[in-house]
């Protein structure tokens, strides 16, 4: 199982240009040769930050084509697409020997006050965190702890839904809003295909390249309001459907105080490796 720290992850998103509209940014060293689609999520929201000023990111949409390795060196082509006063646009492509791995559109916003014109659906109630279970997430360097009695390791069929509490409790992560955001998207990547998996008997996440084959195919997510990951943030998601070897799952990140900060979705391809 692979494993990457903190230091790892936070190294991953100094991003650096090499020349107009193209950067490159190092790939978390870890003993296993695929890149983790959670970097390639992070990486785009420090490019959205490092392109723009005065702007935060407020949603990405991204495209895995091929998994990229983790020995080769990551290329970003960034395209200016529009930059306005309140909104921009980032069009982002990762290549590897000039093939694409990776693709995506970064929408950035400038931070407006909070308005008497909100509304928001209630976090679940997944008690207090100190309630919940300590889970050892190896991609996921920092505290996690699972609410309920979902194990997205066992292949006994469960309802597909699956929440967590997270926190990044060792060290102060600082006032840039870039940095919760990116370890946030990170984290989201992780989980869904596990809980896609969780209705359909047999299997689980732990057969991921060893009897299934499981990607990422897109990935997006929302960013609704200021966070800190230094906090305690609820990640809960459920997966709607499994069909014709693509999984679709979605979920929401709350604040501590149930503020509802980030929604996420992401499609995956799940097959048994013997069709390929």
């Amino acid at each position: 199982m692979a494993v990457i720290t903190l230091d790892d992850l936070l190294g991953c998103l100094e991003v650096r240009q090499l020349r107009p509209g193209v950067w490159t940014a190092p790939n978390i060293e870890m003993d296993y040769p695929r890149i983790f689609g959670g970097q390639l999520l992070a990486q785009a929201v420090a490019l959205g930050a490092a392109t723009t000023e005065g702007k935060v990111v407020k949603s990405l949409s991204c495209l895995f084509p091929r998994e990229g390795s983790t020995t080769d060196p990551l290329t970003f082509e960034v395209e200016e697409t529009q930059t306005g006063r309140t909104f921009a646009l980032r069009r982002i492509r990762a290549t590897q020997h000039g093939k694409t791995i990776f693709a995506a559109m970064l929408s950035m916003h400038v931070l407006e006050h909070a308005s008497a014109f909100e509304h928001q659906e209630p976090a679940p109630d997944a008690g207090h965190p100190d309630e919940a279970a300590a889970t050892d997430m190896s991609m996921i360097p920092w505290t996690t702890r699972v609410t309920g009695d979902a194990d997205l390791r066992d292949p006994a069929p469960a309802p597909p839904r699956y929440a967590f509490w997270t926190r990044v409790e060792d060290r102060p992560l600082g006032d840039d809003p870039a940095v919760h955001q990116a370890l946030l998207a990170h984290a989201t990547d992780l989980t869904i295909v596990g809980t896609v998996l969780l209705p359909v008997e047999g299997v689980s996440q732990a057969d991921s390249y060893h009897t299934l084959h499981t990607a990422v195919t897109s990935h997006t997510v929302w960013f609704h309001r200021p966070f800190r990951l230094d906090g305690w943030c609820l990640i809960a998601q459920h997966s709607p459907t499994l069909a014709r070897a693509r999984g679709f799952g979605q979920g929401h990140a709350f604040d501590a105080g149930g503020a509802l900060v980030a929604s996420f979705a992401q499609e995956c391809m799940i097959r048994p490796i013997d069709q390929g």
